[in-house]
């Protein structure tokens, strides 16, 4: 019997990322010699520690992060988050203009997130301060800043919440860019595992997606217990926002987009080096 080979796979404790782990979290399918264990981790935590020491064979990065991390990791082409003309939104308590948001602080889930990214490229000048991502609604609703740029379940319950929408950036970028998705995270692998051992992890984790898009209730019940504050309709929609078949594989659209991504982030002096995007095909 040939060695067990570990790979730590580390993911936000969010109900998209639980239902795309699903199969592999539940032993649904035959890893063969790789063994996986799963560490739940906020993203900019991720994007931190894995810019501080890659430690995880297998981690959730913002794109924002990856640009920062192309010499150690590689994108796999499953896995990934991508809004499909919907993404992180600033939202405020009250109706706000551009030109309102140009003179005001905005609270944001960390520099090294995609959403910080795209944040950058619509409102170059803007100013902001780093909240924890659960905290951004919290600090508008007291006051502390006048709007905030959240991500993950807040994009579907700031309205049931009492808060406005300003400006939804992933429709922004959808439309500037002729109808790409704006691409938000991937599942970085560390390029020491060697060749083999990556396509066989990404073989295995896009099988881990089909199964849960094939097995979708057993996989939402099991979401559900990683949907922080939404109802099992509210998670299922979420879900279905980011777990669809760009997640499966980004396809040429999305590989444009990621690309076009970075390399605008490069040409306004946001990101400090030109990135190639690696895929593990």
């Amino acid at each position: 019997m040939s060695e067990k080979i570990e790979i730590k796979v580390a993911h936000s404790p969010d109900s998209d990322d639980a239902f795309m782990f699903y199969a592999l979290a539940n032993d649904k399918l035959d890893t063969g010699n790789l063994e996986f264990t799963h560490k739940l981790v906020d993203i900019e935590s991720l994007n931190q520690m894995a810019l501080d020491n890659p430690h995880y064979e297998v981690t959730a990065l913002s794109f924002h992060a990856y640009a920062y991390l192309s010499d150690k990791y590689a994108v796999l082409p499953s896995g990934g988050s991508m809004g499909e003309n919907y993404g992180p939104m600033i939202v405020a308590k009250k109706d706000l203009t551009i030109e309102d948001l140009k003179g005001m602080t905005i609270a944001i889930p960390g520099e090294m997130t995609s959403a910080y990214l795209a944040l950058k490229l619509f409102l170059p000048d803007c100013k902001t301060v780093t909240y924890d991502f659960n905290k951004i609604m919290d600090a508008i609703e007291k006051g502390e800043v006048e709007a905030g740029l959240i991500i993950h379940e807040g994009q579907v319950l700031y309205e049931s919440m009492g808060f406005k929408k300003i400006v939804d950036l992933g429709e922004w970028w959808h439309e500037r860019t002729n109808g790409l998705p704006l691409p938000l995270g991937c599942n970085g692998i560390r390029k020491d595992l060697g060749m083999d051992t990556m396509k066989e992890v990404s073989r295995l984790l896009k099988a881990s997606i089909q199964h849960a898009l094939d097995n979708r209730e057993d996989a939402l019940n099991y979401a559900l217990t990683f949907a922080r504050g939404m109802d099992p309709k509210m998670a299922d929609k979420f879900v279905g926002m980011y777990v669809n078949n760009l997640t499966l594989d980004y396809g040429a659209d999305g590989r444009k987009a990621i690309q076009l991504l970075l390399d605008e982030g490069y040409e306004k002096g946001i990101i400090p080096n030109k990135v190639t995007v690696e895929f593990i095909d």
